[in-house]
């Protein structure tokens, strides 16, 4: 139980605290905005270092793609028009549960505007119980759990790319994905791993592009830095940016100025509302992996906040799929009063309450003693946290 009074004794110090990192982010804004008026006129210059020194850096920074004067301002969506989304939740695998399996549930949405198809909200349910489906990246040394998380990943990609191609209708339509396309919690496993992963992947995505349908991963309060990253370079005192040359670890390098502030602070102070900024192209290693569907991402000031909205390649290059795309992103948030209507309906469809999972556990149960198996029950510690009478 949460000691409320211990508590209230520290969140005056705690108020103070952030009312001074709110200080210095602000000086740092100031200062980011400095650079990035400097940089402007001078993206080639700087795209030309990177592609000499890149690999010599200690920092990721993105690379501007077009222009960073670039200020584009989105059109409202068409009246008739689709919008997809998935997400994911899970039962994880557990030795204290009667059976070690896991379970991946994936929900749908699909909102049709402008004309009379019925939404669609349901969810896809698939249970992973043997060997070789639950040890099946131990040989690469990860855990059941963590390969879970990655499976979830993959099927909520491959099950809205399947959605889009069921029953495609011939109107603007954009696919929507709550989080990053760029997948670094995989840059750190081995090939063979991301191989598994990303090729299914990289091929849905390769059919998306056959039929003309955007996907966007829709990335709110983002935590990303790659393109103040970009502006570390204004900021080095050396004449070329050869960081293990120059600042060797762990050496705190003199362009490390602005810690703690994240890229959308940095555009909120850019951008109005409905505003896009410059395209930049992603520079992260995994995506050495991703071949010809390299990401690429702009922050977009959609009222609430400003938000990193990424797409594939092909996407950024044709600029009637971009619009069409950012235009029914907004037209999403702004339905859905601050937050995209369809994001949220694919959580809520994927969510797995206790409810559920007790019901999930109580059928496997039956099936297990109706198989024949007759010591059926949870650990002694499990069992004995559900029956606590705190």
């Amino acid at each position: 139980m949460l000691n409320l009074n211990q508590v209230a004794q520290q969140i005056t110090a705690l108020g103070q605290h952030f009312y001074q990192e709110a200080q210095g982010r602000a000086a740092k804004l100031h200062l980011a905005g400095h650079y990035l008026a400097q940089a402007q006129g001078q993206d080639t210059e700087f795209s030309e270092c990177l592609a000499a020194h890149e690999n010599q850096l200690r920092f990721t920074p993105a690379w501007p793609a077009t222009p960073l004067t670039e200020r584009v301002t989105i059109p409202p969506a068409p009246v008739q028009h689709r919008v997809m989304a998935t997400d994911g939740s899970q039962i994880a695998p557990s030795h204290h549960e009667i059976a070690f399996c896991y379970l991946i549930n994936v929900g749908r949405v699909r909102l049709d505007y402008g004309s009379n198809i019925y939404p669609l909200l349901d969810s896809v349910a698939e249970v992973f119980y043997t060997q070789a489906e639950v040890y099946a990246a131990q040989a690469w040394g990860i855990t059941p759990e963590e390969w879970m998380r990655h499976k979830r990943t993959q099927l909520e990609i491959l099950q809205l790319v399947e959605l889009a191609l069921e029953k495609p209708v011939n109107v603007p339509t954009v696919l929507m994905l709550d989080g990053s396309l760029i997948h670094w919690a995989w840059e750190t496993l081995p090939t063979m791993a991301r191989q598994v992963l990303l090729e299914p992947i990289l091929q849905a995505w390769g059919r998306l592009e056959t039929a003309k349908i955007p996907i966007v991963g829709y990335l709110s309060a983002c935590r990303s830095s790659e393109t103040l990253n970009y502006l570390r370079l204004q900021a080095c005192p050396y004449p070329l940016p050869r960081c293990q040359d120059h600042c060797p670890a762990p050496t705190r390098p003199p362009c490390q100025i602005f810690t703690g502030l994240q890229d959308p602070g940095l555009w909120s102070t850019q951008l109005s509302s409905g505003q896009r900024g410059p395209l930049w192209q992603s520079r992260a290693r995994i995506l050495v992996d991703y071949g010809q569907q390299r990401i690429f991402f702009c922050y977009f000031h959609v009222g609430s906040e400003v938000v990193r909205v990424e797409f594939p390649r092909w996407v950024a290059e044709d600029q009637t799929l971009l619009t069409q795309a950012l235009s029914l992103t907004i037209a999403q948030v702004i339905k859905g009063y601050g937050y995209p209507v369809a994001l949220a309906e694919a959580h809520n469809q994927a969510v797995v309450r206790s409810a559920d999972r007790a019901r999930f556990f109580a059928l496997l149960e039956r099936e297990l003693i109706k198989a024949g198996l007759k010591q059926v029950a949870p650990s002694p510690k499990e069992s004995r946290k559900r029956q606590s009478i705190a």
